[in-house]
């Protein structure tokens, strides 16, 4: 094997397994025919190309099957991690329920809805307790002390209504995709990654004081979870991402709607951001079916 060859093979890496078992070897007969004698390097163009070909048939490979199963499936991922991702801070004071809600999280990402929803049901009412200020299920020391990973008590800034209202998207999801009984797509490991990201609270977007604290780190991992959501909408002409964000959205908008007296004009731009993708992600498909047809 050449150096060219193995350097081809690295970027084909970039399409889904299923396409390179397919069409793999028949793409990179095409590409050494074409290279020039002596060169040991993709020129710049087609690595470009390749790269971007790649992300489009995964993207693609993504849309396949029930749309607003796995668009909702997707939608409720999300908030199962971001609920995991409020606990996380605490799981020294808390390590049952956030083993718990981790568990919730895990079933829900293997397609486990079943098992996910009395799991989720179990933390939620713990969670809408501490948030109200009851020490419910067992005792709980309250206000409940932060880790590292944050700097205030667990939903200083939040409300039992809020609360309980993430929980019930994400456990009116579930009941949803368990009546509908059929197999569920294993979502990604990172978003174990993505689920440490949101728990951080710092950098600090606004000074620490503030009423609806802004976590960098937190409004990084949502704005390329929503970008990437209208990408696919782009790409694959499919509502489900679409349905994904509108799913999370009013999950992540809770707190800003809750101190909506209180919001900066960085909450503002923020939240206008996640509502401009959303819209992407529902406009976008049709937008590219228009330019097909033309």
């Amino acid at each position: 094997m050449t150096a060219l060859e193995r350097r081809y093979r690295r970027l084909l890496l970039a399409y889904p397994r299923k396409y390179r078992a397919a069409h793999g070897d028949e793409l990179l007969d095409v590409l050494l025919e074409s290279a020039g004698p002596g060169r040991s390097y993709p020129e710049l163009r087609e690595t470009w190309g390749l790269l971007v070909g790649g992300v489009r048939s995964r993207i693609v490979h993504q849309a396949t099957g029930s749309a607003w199963a796995d668009g909702l499936h997707l939608g409720v991922t999300a908030v199962a991690a971001t609920n995991l991702a409020a606990l996380l801070p605490y799981v020294g004071s808390l390590p049952a329920w956030t083993l718990l809600s981790a568990l919730a999280l895990l079933a829900t990402l293997r397609g486990r809805v079943r098992a996910a929803i009395p799991l989720t049901a179990v933390v939620a009412v713990k969670a809408v307790a501490i948030a109200g200020g009851r020490a419910m299920l067992d005792l709980t020391l309250l206000p409940v002390s932060p880790s590292w990973l944050a700097d205030r008590g667990l939903f200083a800034s939040s409300s039992p209504f809020v609360v309980g209202a993430g929980y019930a998207v994400a456990l009116s999801g579930l009941v949803v995709l368990a009546w509908r009984g059929q197999p569920l797509r294993a979502r990604s490991w990172w978003w174990w990654a993505a689920v440490v990201a949101v728990a951080w609270a710092g950098p600090q977007w606004l000074p620490e004081d503030n009423t609806v604290p802004l976590s960098l780190s937190r409004v990084a991992v949502e704005l390329a979870a929503l970008g990437l959501a209208a990408t696919g909408a782009y790409l694959a002409r499919d509502l489900r991402w679409a349905l994904a964000s509108g799913v999370y959205l009013p999950v992540a908008s809770g707190e800003l709607i809750l101190h909506v007296n209180g919001l900066t004009r960085q909450h503002i731009a923020y939240w206008g951001l996640l509502v401009l993708l959303t819209l992407v992600s529902a406009l976008a498909p049709y937008r590219q079916r228009r330019h097909c047809l033309d």
